[in-house]
């Protein structure tokens, strides 16, 4: 890190933010295969947040990668790097006191350690999305697993790539065996239960 680099001290600091919205913040992790329900689970959540008057904000693949991180593709280092701007992005964020919501397969656990451990302790909720490959397979939404089956994809989670169910994730939540609305109440009671709401 540059030396020269130092942080200027901020008038409105995280506490104050989280004062004036009346809730906690920080990040809400959401991880799991291609398929599982990610996304659609990460935006219930969002709306039932928004009719609640709860200042939060979705971060998945459709609004990083086709901006901050065009850049990258989906080798193993830029697959690390881009879960590292999305760490550092979902951090600054929570330190606006908005509740973040993010969505990415992010396969490693190693990745999603890193990221807990740049934000404060309480602030980082793993949400394991879980889904077995043969149901996150025969939902395919985006056609991907049939890519990949047939090899016009490489390196794709689940087929060729590994995934790293998380060791130890605050949350599990089975999307096979609840909807979309039942899994995005579980994580509202849970947000509630921690006093994040």
């Amino acid at each position: 890190m540059n030396s020269n680099i130092v942080w200027h001290q901020a008038t409105i600091e995280t506490k104050d933010y989280r004062s004036k919205n009346g809730h906690h913040s920080g990040v809400v992790w959401l991880t799991g295969l291609s398929g599982s329900g990610k996304s659609s689970i990460a935006n219930q959540v969002n709306k039932k947040l928004y009719e609640r008057g709860i200042q939060s904000y979705i971060l998945d693949g459709d609004n990083i990668r086709h901006g901050l991180n065009a850049d990258l593709g989906f080798k193993p280092e830029d697959r690390k790097e881009n879960i590292r701007r999305i760490g550092e992005v979902a951090k600054l964020f929570a330190d606006s006191g908005t509740i973040v919501l993010t969505a990415f397969i992010s396969p490693y656990q190693e990745d999603r350690d890193r990221v807990r451990n740049i934000i404060d302790p309480g602030d980082f909720l793993e949400v394991h999305v879980d889904c077995p490959l043969s149901e996150c397979e025969s939902r395919d939404p985006k056609g991907l697993y049939k890519k990949a089956r047939t090899g016009e994809i490489k390196g794709f989670t689940g087929i060729d790539s590994p995934y790293e169910s998380p060791a130890s994730p605050e949350l599990v939540l089975e999307s096979n065996a609840y909807s979309v609305d039942e899994c995005a109440e579980q994580l509202i009671s849970f947000l509630e239960k921690n006093e994040w709401l």
